[in-house]
């Protein structure tokens, strides 16, 4: 594993996401969240993972209670994250909410607690008093955002009045838009890009085509349209053959572009130990520069077309068409 430090810390370049722990929408039973999640985090820990991420809403609350058990006699080696639902982020229920996920999670503090998304109808300056109240009373050590422009980020801090010290973004070879601004204000000021969805949630495997689409969430993501499979071939080619050079696979060269980027922790999920196993292996995968050039460039000619509304639209029209 390789350590990057940001803001006096040391964290593992890839983390592990646990989003799927115990959720119905990723459609991996309940044999998975009562043996095979537990399992995952342990071996990550193992392999020298240290960045755990989980969040209330995942399974309303059941990510979390994995985890906690998960890393109940290896607390010191974690560096534990977990996240706020916005739903009504003012003082007196960000401090209750964060005591409701340590108490889930099993432990006293909380590395990293996070504003999940901003509320548009609670400022800033009213959601992080109650984070400030939290740090002051020792249950949060740092305190993040996730899902904010820079322009957010930038008011967040202003309003906790001391460095929020990570922004957790969508961020991948398909998805590159922190890069304007975000990643580099991030390494300027010390400070963390969270990278969700490294993998593009699985598209930049290589393991899906226009007529192989994930049957779970993922339907809804853009980013499976047949149209944007067939865009992303390019991409995935270039993939597939710097892996071949690194005896790797796609989806580990994806994530070893990503975290060669300064500042950067990945936290991709994982379906299995094997796949926690190949996501921490990336960390070691060494990229030229001519390497991340090719895939640099593969990338920004990657074009994804539609939105949500075109999943909606294509779905509606495949059901009528099967009437």
């Amino acid at each position: 594993m390789r350590y990057i430090g940001v803001g006096g810390t040391r964290l593992s370049v890839i983390g592990l996401g646990t989003w799927q722990f115990g959720s119905r929408e990723w459609r991996y039973g309940e044999s998975y969240a009562t043996r095979e999640a537990g399992a995952i985090t342990r071996r990550a820990l193992d392999l020298g993972i240290n960045v755990v991420d989980t969040a209330e809403i995942y399974a309303y609350g059941r990510s979390e209670r994995i985890v906690g058990a998960a890393i109940a006699d290896r607390r010191d080696d974690v560096f534990l994250a977990t996240k706020l639902y916005p739903v009504l982020p003012v003082p007196p229920v960000v401090r209750w909410r964060a005591h409701a996920s340590a108490r889930r999670l099993g432990v006293d503090r909380l590395d990293l607690y996070q504003l999940h998304a901003p509320n548009p109808l609670v400022p800033f300056s009213i959601a992080m008093a109650g984070f400030a109240d939290l740090v002051r009373d020792g249950l949060v050590v740092r305190v993040g955002v996730s899902n904010c422009t820079l322009a957010e980020w930038q008011t967040a801090e202003s309003a906790l009045g001391a460095a929020v010290f990570a922004n957790q973004i969508r961020y991948s070879l398909a998805v590159r838009a922190p890069e304007s601004a975000i990643l580099p204000w991030a390494q300027a000021n010390d400070r963390l890009v969270i990278a969700y969805s490294p993998l593009a949630q699985g598209l930049l495997s290589g393991a899906y085509d226009a007529r192989s689409v994930p049957a779970d969430v993922r339907r809804n993501n853009p980013l499976f349209l047949p149209d944007n499979i067939e865009r992303a071939g390019e991409l995935l080619d270039r993939l597939r053959e710097i892996a071949r050079a690194h005896d790797a696979t796609p989806a580990q060269m994806a994530l070893a572009w990503l975290v060669r980027r300064p500042n950067v922790v990945a936290i991709p999920g994982a379906s299995s130990v094997a796949q926690v196993e190949a996501n921490a292996a990336a960390a070691e995968l060494v990229l030229s520069d001519e390497e991340d050039g090719l895939l640099t460039e593969a990338s920004e000619r990657f074009r994804p077309v539609g939105g949500k509304r075109e999943v909606r639209r294509r779905r509606i029209g495949g059901l009528l068409g099967r009437r």
